[in-house]
């Protein structure tokens, strides 16, 4: 089973989608927003050779917003290959405060976006 990325044949919105029900059993959404750019990032030396089995060093991201029309009973972590200890809903303006710092970049990027979107 494939570890992200898109499948021969899928477009970058199928791939989400079906990245997004793997990793949550979430299906239902709706496409609120494409971003346009890529966003990119590097592992720090002190994970190079550990994430990823050192196939890689790093990740080009297409990123989508998207409005959950479902249930909160819907998402369910515990997947076949869980990738997630937890979960819970936050406000936009705390995005850029929950994530690992080789990643912040990218966030404070879709932060905007979705901001843009919210106000």
């Amino acid at each position: 089973m494939p570890q992200g990325g898109i499948d021969e044949g899928e477009n970058y919105f199928d791939a989400a989608l079906r990245e997004l029900k793997e990793e949550t059993s979430i299906k239902s959404v709706e496409l609120v927003k494409e971003i346009s750019k890529y966003t990119t990032y590097d592992l720090p030396d002190r994970l190079l050779g550990i994430i990823w089995k050192g196939k890689y060093k790093g990740q080009k991201q297409k990123w989508f917003i998207v409005k959950f029309n479902g249930e909160e009973n819907e998402i369910n972590i515990k997947t076949k290959h869980p990738e997630f200890l937890d979960w819970k809903w936050i406000d936009i303006k705390d995005l850029t405060t929950k994530v690992v710092d080789f990643k912040l970049h990218v966030y404070q990027e879709i932060q905007k976006e979705l901001e843009k979107v919210v106000n």
